[in-house]
């Protein structure tokens, strides 16, 4: 073992730990890494999750061990289709073929040999526009080429053992008929669930009875001319293949058991496991498709880098999550701030360095996607040229060939900001208590505009956020900090954004007005000074809609200011 990463905290390699005990112990020389897909649908923001989870373990143990390892995207294309979906053309078509494997039904979409052997090519195409790198199975390949006939034979010898573990876990009708073994008709093709009347390993046969016709079958065991039971199938495909590791969602509990003792009825070992929770939507509600309170992949990629969403899929991977607009901007930042700091410590407990695959050279961005948006904002940007107009002033050693993901950041800003802010944003008024502040603030920068104008970005920054800290250590933003000093409450933060920025949140107010100007801020506070005031509310209150409400659109304060 490497003695750099024996100390490594981060939990894939916690997980790539315990596949390197299985793997010493079970005296093996690689591992196998595995995930599954069902290819009756489309990859979705969930395939992208349990992938990327998979080969940071996967990466983990080879830092780890120095091992070789493989990872197979295992698609169960040989499943008989039970619904046609609502999303495909010619879906009269599909009800033809209802019942029968996937890649065994014409594509509807007419670019396939098959409706299975074009999710597969969805499957791969999904999977490489992200550079994951991985081995790709077919489940109908598998059966037919005779790579599962070994372990179909066990399975048949153990017949009435695999049943033994399922059929508590079933109802008394499905009870008396449940096999592990679905034949395929040799007539329609359909994948029958029907009861076995004799397993006879020996002969390669199942006998069986169509409940349609009476008629009675004889099917071979092997050669892909019956599939398994789901739960059968998985342990049949941990058995056949020595499967190391693969990760699955909290609804597969129960099924990660039981396939874990039919794996071992077998004779096998299951693999190592980890179970990740499941999304939900903005209220904590379970995502639905049918409901359509999800977010997509693609919506996803329009707002923000792909990197963003590895961020939000590497976080506590053990607890569920609210997966809507609003994290967006949030996992943005996170993954910025984590490249940050991996340039000057790369070390393997930072999220960056399992998105990278190692330290990385990235120069990272001079801004935050936060004050990004925030400027675009103000500045109504329809175009990533208004954006770069006031980035050059700030940071004339920036550009998008210097910084591609400072660029990138800028174009999804411009997306987010047209379609998710601007649509619902809403400037306050300042109330009468509130006005002296920003008065203040206006005096001030103005008063000491050409000594700011001269220091250095970061330097610029904090200066203007101290003085920021002044003019709001005033009634009505007085706060009392423990050790009795008169502090600034949060009140005044939400006053600036909802007054000049006409949002409920926002960035670390010195790092924008030194992004924006001096000038600009001055000028932002006259124009809000100049709208007639609000009388009552509670001062640093956002009277009306609250900006973004109507979308749940709100430009996060990752970055944001805190009470001082």
């Amino acid at each position: 073992m490497s003695a750099d990463f024996t100390t490594a905290k981060a939990w894939p390699f916690e997980e790539a730990r315990k596949v390197a005990d299985r793997v010493r112990t079970g005296g093996k020389t690689a591992a196998l890494f595995e995930t599954g897909y069902g290819p009756s649908g489309l990859p979705h923001i969930g395939t992208f999750g349990e992938v990327a989870r998979t080969t940071w373990v996967r990466r983990a143990f080879e830092k780890l061990t120095g091992l070789p390892t493989r990872l197979i995207a295992f698609s169960d294309d040989m499943d008989g289709l039970r619904k046609a979906p609502d999303n495909v053309p010619n879906r009269e078509m599909l009800l033809q073929h209802l019942g029968r494997p996937v890649t065994a039904i014409p594509d509807p979409f007419g670019t396939h040999e098959s409706f299975g052997h074009h999710n597969n090519a969805r499957l791969r195409a999904f999977l490489d526009r992200f550079g994951f790198e991985y081995e790709f199975a077919s489940s109908s390949d598998y059966y037919r080429s005779g790579k599962f006939d070994a372990a179909l034979l066990r399975m048949a010898e153990r017949h009435e053992d695999v049943r033994a573990v399922i059929l508590p876990t079933l109802g008394p009708e499905r009870r008396a008929t449940y096999s592990p073994f679905l034949p395929i008709h040799p007539k329609t093709g359909v994948v029958m669930q029907v009861p076995m009347e004799e397993v006879r390993p020996a002969d390669d046969l199942l006998v069986w009875v169509d409940p349609e016709t009476g008629e009675r079958h004889g099917t071979r065991i092997t050669g892909g001319h019956c599939k398994a039971q789901w739960k059968a199938d998985w342990a049949l495909r941990w058995y056949a293949l020595g499967v190391d590791y693969e990760m699955s969602g909290k609804d597969l509990i129960d099924s990660v058991k039981l396939s874990g003792a039919i794996c071992r009825v077998l004779g096998g070992q299951p693999p190592i496991g980890f179970t990740y929770e499941l999304f939900l939507d903005e209220e904590g509600g379970k995502i639905s498709k049918s409901k359509g309170n999800g977010l997509t992949i693609d919506e996803w990629l329009h707002y923000a880098p792909p990197e963003s969403l590895a961020q939000f899929m590497y976080n506590q991977p053990g607890r569920a999550k609210r997966l809507h607009f609003d994290v967006i901007p949030r996992a943005v930042d996170e993954y910025v701030q984590n490249l940050d700091r991996l340039r000057t410590a790369p070390g393997p407990d930072n999220p960056a360095w399992h998105i990278h695959g190692g330290p990385t050279n990235d120069p990272g961005t001079p801004v935050s996607f936060t004050m990004l948006m925030n400027l675009a904002s103000v500045i109504n940007a329809d175009a990533p040229e208004m954006l770069w107009g006031f980035l050059r002033r700030y940071a004339p050693e920036a550009s998008g060939e210097t910084h591609p993901l400072l660029a990138r950041l800028v174009e999804h800003a411009v997306s987010y900001y047209r379609d998710r802010v601007a649509p619902n944003k809403q400037h306050r008024p300042a109330t009468e208590a509130e006005r002296p502040a920003f008065e203040a603030l206006a005096a001030a920068l103005r008063a000491q505009a050409e000594e700011l104008e001269a220091l250095a970005p970061d330097a610029k920054a904090r200066a203007i956020q101290d003085i920021v800290y002044d003019a709001g250590r005033r009634e009505p933003f007085i706060e009392m900090t423990k050790d009795g000093r008169p502090g600034v409450s949060r009140a005044w933060f939400n006053a600036l954004y909802q007054v000049l920025l006409g949002q409920p949140e926002g960035p670390r107010f010195g790092g924008f007005v030194a992004l924006y100007g001096i000038a600009g801020t001055i000028g932002l506070i006259e124009t809000a000074l100049a709208r007639p005031a609000s009388t009552g509310g509670t001062p640093g209150a956002a009277s009306g809609t609250t900006p973004g409400a109507a979308s749940g659109a709100t430009i996060g304060a990752a970055n944001g200011d805190a009470a001082a």
